[in-house]
């Protein structure tokens, strides 16, 4: 009886344990919803009101813990300009001395009252080409001039005229001054209050209404906003991809590369020649 007993919790634990592992997303940055982030960039009236909305709990877009210290990461927007092309950051910083990109959204003028733009999710945090962008679908038909019959009618998706959206006349007026964020590690506005993470299924949810207007796309559109963007790329050089069963991690300053707590609580640190710059996978891990 006992040896039963003992067999069915061993089935239970492990089950639990499956279970936990579920709970995370197929990678890190599902933890912050580029939909969301395209959804208060449109009816904000600047950059700082920008930032400000991202990091308000009820608007759930924001869910991402990257320091593992149980509360939500503070995010910072600054604005990259060339000419007529602004390429916003959103990024965090993990501790005193590291910051991580979460996202940009590049914005390119196409005319004298058209633009256009997309959010690209950093490469550390989602997975490859991950682009996010405004959606919407137009009834087109083949029909003749009797019109089309039903069978005849399709729709189609097209490219969004961003120009007149609150936040780009923002960043086109004349009298407009390049946005930086003010904020740093440790010294964040007084009305911020951090919260705790929701688990990945809730904020999954949460924030669903967010993909109704928003969509992926299997392109990046704004080529000379990420041109821009890529010399100037920050990235941390701790925990910065997670899937399900696989922890990538990248060297520290102190040539120690730390793998965070599994799925059984341990902590695992491996010792990396400061000469190897290859990733360390450890499988079964998480951030």
């Amino acid at each position: 009886m006992k040896k039963i007993t003992t067999l069915l919790l061993i089935l239970l634990a492990t089950s639990v344990g499956f279970s936990q592992e579920d709970e995370r997303p197929d990678n890190t940055g599902d933890n912050f919803s580029l939909e969301g982030a395209l959804a208060l960039f449109k009816k904000s009236n600047s950059l700082e009101e920008f930032e400000k909305l991202l990091n308000e709990e009820n608007n759930n877009v924001n869910n991402l813990d990257l320091n593992d210290d149980n509360d939500i990461d503070y995010i910072m927007v600054d604005d990259i300009r060339e000419g007529d092309t602004h390429v916003i950051v959103l990024s965090t910083y993990v501790n005193d001395k590291e910051k991580q990109d979460i996202a940009i959204i590049g914005i390119e003028k196409t005319g004298n009252e058209s633009a256009t733009l997309q959010i690209e999710g950093d490469a550390d945090l989602y997975a490859e080409n991950t682009f996010v962008e405004p959606n919407e679908v137009v009834e087109s038909s083949t029909g003749g001039k009797g019109g089309p019959s039903v069978s005849e009618l399709y729709t189609k998706q097209v490219i969004v005229n961003v120009w007149f959206w609150p936040s780009v006349r923002f960043l086109y007026a004349p009298t407009y001054v390049v946005w930086h964020s003010p904020w740093r590690w440790s010294f964040y506005p007084k009305w911020w209050k951090p919260w705790r993470p929701y688990k990945y299924h809730v904020f999954y949810n949460r924030c669903a209404p967010h993909r109704v207007y928003y969509h992926r796309v299997p392109a990046r559109r704004v080529i000379l906003a990420h041109k821009m963007y890529a010399p100037r790329r920050n990235h941390s050089t701790v925990v910065v991809h997670n899937n399900r069963r696989t922890t990538v991690v990248r060297n520290n300053n102190r040539n120690t590369t730390v793998v965070p707590k599994n799925t059984r609580g341990n902590v695992k640190t491996v010792r990396v020649k400061k000469t190897n710059p290859k990733r360390v996978r450890t499988s079964g891990g998480r951030r």
